[in-house]
């Protein structure tokens, strides 16, 4: 094992970020049924009172990692951006996660649905990919289903932070199944209401012109300390996808700039290492 623990996140950084040829941890795809909202639950009941057939609920993938032994572990829910979710961003993840101690399951909202991209729109659907993946880490006994975490970056930042709002649970789960902690990665705050129930940190770029940083310090404003800790860090220079190494040129992608940032990359993955250590260690 490697000390301190920054020596360790920058060779993790290197491995997992930069593109090195590392071996990723095995994985085990899994299906899961998206939890649908309360009220279509009541309407496929109905249905079949009536003697209907109801449609399913979406049946969704994910990728599941774990590390060595037996658990119980803390665990981790990924949620990907607008554009899905690639085997590149899927083995970094995993890797990292695992390398710290946690399970991981991202989760992939498009492949099911035929969807090559959702930039365009905010799929409500997402809410209940997130939910079906904490409700089947929670049931497995290598996982500690106190300690599961919430990963996302950009539009399934967007939706983690929507899970962590002040609102009422409009989705057919149990009102305590809940998540420990958010991290978001760019996150849209504007879609958040003013207080959180968990936990969060959100790591945005200064110069993020798809989900601004300005927005961001605004809603932080407004909200004044209330709610669940909330932590606003915003890297200097850095662009939407900023800790997306395939990006190593700036692109212009639906009217915004992405663009790689290997020191904003490697400061943000610092910073949630620490945030999640605390909150397990809770």
């Amino acid at each position: 094992m490697c000390r301190p623990v920054t020596a360790c996140l920058a060779l993790i950084l290197v491995a997992a970020f930069a593109g090195a040829p590392t071996p990723a941890p095995a994985e085990e795809l899994i299906r899961l049924e998206s939890i649908p909202f309360r009220a279509a639950e009541i309407q496929q009941r109905a249905e079949i009172e009536r003697g209907k057939i109801p449609k399913l609920p979406d049946a969704v993938e994910a990728y599941l990692s774990k590390p060595e032994g037996d658990g119980p572990f803390p665990a981790i829910v990924y949620l990907h951006g607008c554009g899905g979710l690639s085997k590149s961003r899927r083995d970094a993840i995993a890797g990292l996660m695992t390398g710290w101690g946690y399970v991981t399951l991202a989760v992939d909202s498009f492949a099911t649905r035929g969807l090559k991209h959702s930039c365009d729109n905010l799929m409500s659907s997402r809410e209940g990919d997130a939910l079906a993946a904490l409700s089947y880490l929670s049931a497995q006994r290598f996982v500690d289903p106190q300690q599961i975490a919430v990963v996302g970056s950009s539009q399934g930042a967007i939706v983690a932070l929507q899970l962590a709002s002040t609102r009422p649970n409009f989705f057919a789960v149990p009102d305590d199944l809940k998540f420990k902690a958010v991290v978001a990665y760019y996150p849209e705050c504007s879609v958040a209401t003013e207080q959180l129930t968990l936990p969060t940190v959100i790591l945005i770029g200064e110069r993020d012109d798809w989900t601004p940083a300005a927005d961001c310090e605004r809603w932080m404003a407004r909200r004044a300390g209330k709610g669940a800790p909330v932590k606003l860090v915003v890297y200097p220079g850095a662009y939407h996808s900023f800790d997306n190494p395939d990006l190593s040129k700036e692109f212009y992608v639906f009217g915004h700039w992405v663009k790689y940032d290997a020191d904003a990359t490697q400061r943000s993955v610092a910073e949630m290492h620490d945030f999640l250590a605390a909150q397990f260690a809770k």
